[in-house]
């Protein structure tokens, strides 16, 4: 395995980079509030960065992601290209990447998807084009600023819904982080279907990979603002960090920041190459969980007293952290289905 990136992969890290730290600021977040920064998402759409993600594949993504995380920039870039450009380029028929994926590239529309299945969604008049749909999914993040869904029904098949067409109906929902997300009702709405056989378990790994990444760039900077505090800030006459209790907290911080990156390089490094890679987004996705949640918990901790205010920049990465080690499953959801899977294959 060689996770070294490509050329085209760095070049669209440094410019991720750049565009998220020149324009997501703490001023800029605290007055974005729970919607979409509109002027960050245009730059990112404008320098080509969703378009890109389908020449980069899920490895750039990953990088892209990590980026967002570290300023816990407030856009829909994750959802968009994970149900979205990536879903439909891989799921989609010829007709429905030539007609969904410029608007998705240039960021006219905006994707999400109402994942993972549940029972809340069936599909009706299923030998009619198209579908129909009803039901209810509590949590979609970027719910309100999306302008396609991609619902997972209840058998796993795989369905394309547009917010403005009757019978769909999205209420506003609190989360843990502001990631305008809101609860999505359906009501015989009209769907195209999006893939055949396995095309769930497959954008259900994607994500799960990409969001590993994301989590990995909250925590990257969660520690990052751990380490500046602590080094600035001295008490008894010098610097925190001279404490050993600090120093372990920190380095334990960084192990774990460690092996979530690893562990969404992995899968998304085996994706990319057309490899199984079903366990290395679930151990992904684990990692994600228990050590973000880990991670963030130390972050704040670190910062004191300080890191018990609700505006310091600090408690964004708290609770970014906290929503993905919910999101798509938590750590003892994923590691019974991880179990389940390498049964499975012990037994073929």
């Amino acid at each position: 395995m060689d996770f070294e990136p490509t050329e085209e992969q760095t070049a669209a890290q440094g410019l991720a980079a750049r565009i998220f730290g020149d324009l997501s600021t703490h001023d800029r977040l605290a007055a974005t509030g729970t919607g979409t920064d509109t002027e960050l998402w245009k730059e990112l759409c404008a320098a080509g960065l969703p378009g890109a993600v389908e020449e980069i594949g899920l490895l750039g993504l990953v990088l892209l992601l990590e980026e967002q995380g570290r300023t816990t920039a407030q856009v829909p870039f994750a959802a968009s290209c994970v149900y979205g450009l990536l879903a439909v380029a891989g799921q989609g028929t010829d007709e429905q990447r030539e007609r969904l994926l410029p608007p998705l590239r240039e960021g006219t529309a905006v994707a999400t998807g109402a994942f993972p299945a549940c029972g809340g969604v069936q599909v009706e008049d299923r030998a009619v084009r198209p579908g129909r749909l009803s039901g209810t999914v509590p949590l979609v993040p970027w719910l309100r600023e999306a302008t396609h869904i991609l619902v997972a029904a209840a058998d796993r098949s795989l369905w394309i819904v547009r917010t403005a067409d009757a019978g769909v109906r999205t209420e506003p929902v609190e989360t843990t982080a502001p990631w305008a997300a809101g609860r999505l009702v359906l009501a015989g709405a009209p769907a195209e279907r999006l893939g055949g056989a396995g095309a769930y378990e497959e954008v259900l790994a994607t994500a799960r990979t990409a969001f590993a990444g994301l989590q990995a760039g909250v925590c990257a900077g969660s520690l990052a603002r751990a380490v500046e505090h602590t080094r600035t800030r001295e008490q008894f006459g010098r610097p925190l960090s001279t404490n050993q209790g600090v120093l372990l907290r920190a380095a334990d911080a960084h192990m774990d920041t460690e092996a979530i990156r690893v562990t969404a390089y992995e899968a998304a490094w085996r994706h990319d190459r057309a490899l199984p890679y079903a366990a290395q987004a679930l151990t992904a996705a684990w990692w994600a969980s228990e050590a973000g949640k880990r991670v963030v918990h130390a972050g704040q901790h670190l910062h004191g007293g300080t890191g018990a205010d609700l505006d310091h920049p600090v408690h964004r990465h708290f609770l970014w952290g906290r929503q993905l080690d919910a999101y798509l499953g938590c750590g003892s959801e994923v590691l019974q289905e991880l179990g389940g899977l390498l049964v499975q294959e012990g037994s073929q």
